[in-house]
């Protein structure tokens, strides 16, 4: 019934889409993109096996071809490439982004490998990606090769609905804007399936039949800016090979933003509860996160701060015991505008990981960490 009800509204418009643009029309190719250098120097409890500073880099690149009818129908495409991997000096590149898109006076349809509505839309606070001292910067990824790192909750990374980053091939439906609100739904057959793969699977996990449904609102009110979301998501889950049964999705992430002259705060709280757990686990940590964080702009400069929590399951690393695990972020940072597209910051974070876990489960090691990251980020959009 779900998968009829989405798939049906996107070909009823689809197909009233299509109807209007019959005629030819030249398509304007729109190029854009971005860039990221960050370098870390790290401090933690349990470094073992792991050095202080290290550096990354990406680049993407976003094309866009578009074209637009006379009657105001826009119609095209878009796909954003970016430099990935880099492991061994294994240097790959790949596509994040590749869909098709319409917009007219009935809405928007996506169609193709893009991420979920609320990992577009949703708001997780005033500090988003590439203000320094906010949640979205990767900064824990910093703790990868520790065993912290592979302790950290599931949602300490993952702000929003649960699978809602999947870029799964789906489509997607968005009403027009009407007094600042929108609202949107998808549909994804199959989670981790993209481009050209078929997975018609019943057995090697994942999430199948996946709808999100939500919207956004924003507003002005005598000098007071608001922004809020909210979205749901669903879907079953499938078995693997092994025979082992899983807990079916059910995600809801909600956010909001106030924002008053050059001061602005907000947060966000998501909860998943068992979603893809095995069922035989008997340890079920509830998985959730909440962020709360503010920012003030001063000319060129954004000061932020940010604390997070997230809540999961962890697995021992020596073990594989699973146990509830819990993560706490608190960070700040200033950003400075060098020139228009052309940004730097300076980040600390301090990370507080408390695992239930006991060193006899453990192997004998504490799994409990404290770790210290600063952090500089430097960025460029065209």
């Amino acid at each position: 019934m779900k998968r009829s009800l989405v798939t049906g509204c996107a070909a009823i418009a689809i197909t009233a889409f299509s109807g209007m643009a019959s005629a030819q029309t030249k398509f304007e190719v729109k190029i854009g993109g971005d860039a990221l250098f960050q370098g870390a120097y790290v401090e933690q409890d349990r470094d073992e096996g792991t050095r202080s500073t290290e550096f990354v880099n990406r680049f993407r690149v976003t094309v866009t071809p578009v074209a637009t009818m006379d009657n105001g129908l826009e119609y095209g495409g878009r796909v954003r490439m970016r430099a990935a991997n880099g492991a061994s000096n294994v240097r790959t590149m790949d596509a994040d982004r590749a869909f098709i898109f319409v917009n007219s006076g009935f809405g928007t349809v996506q169609a193709g490998t893009i991420n979920g509505l609320s990992d577009e839309f949703g708001i997780i606070g005033p500090n988003v990606e590439g203000v320094a001292g906010g949640p979205d910067n990767n900064t824990v990824e910093f703790l990868a090769g520790s065993q912290t790192y592979s302790l950290l909750p599931t949602t300490t990374n993952n702000f929003r609905a649960i699978a809602s980053g999947d870029v799964g091939t789906k489509i997607i439906y968005l009403t027009p804007t009407f007094a600042g609100l929108q609202g949107g739904v998808s549909y994804m057959p199959r989670s981790g399936d993209s481009n050209t793969s078929v997975n018609r699977r019943q057995d090697n996990g994942g999430y199948q039949d996946v709808v999100e449904v939500g919207g956004t609102y924003t507003n002005e009110f005598g000098g007071f800016t608001v922004g809020a979301s909210a979205f749901y998501q669903f879907g079953d889950s499938v078995n693997d090979s092994t025979g082992a049964r899983f807990e079916k999705l059910s995600s809801v992430h909600a956010g909001l933003n106030v924002g008053y002259g050059d001061f602005k705060i907000g947060g966000s709280y998501a909860y998943s509860g068992d979603s893809g757990y095995d069922k035989s686990l008997t340890v079920k940590e509830k998985q959730d996160i909440w962020i709360v964080g503010a920012q003030y702009a001063a000319g060129p400069f954004i000061l932020a701060a940010n604390y997070s929590q997230s809540r999961s399951n962890g697995t021992s690393p020596n073990t594989g015991l699973v146990a509830p695990v819990k993560a706490e972020l608190y960070q700040a940072g200033v950003t400075y505008t060098i020139a228009p597209g052309l940004t730097t910051g300076l980040e600390y974070s301090y990370l507080d990981l408390d695992s239930k876990l006991t060193t006899v489960d453990n192997g004998g090691i504490n799994p409990d960490d404290r770790a210290h990251i600063i952090m500089i980020d430097t960025r460029l959009a065209f």
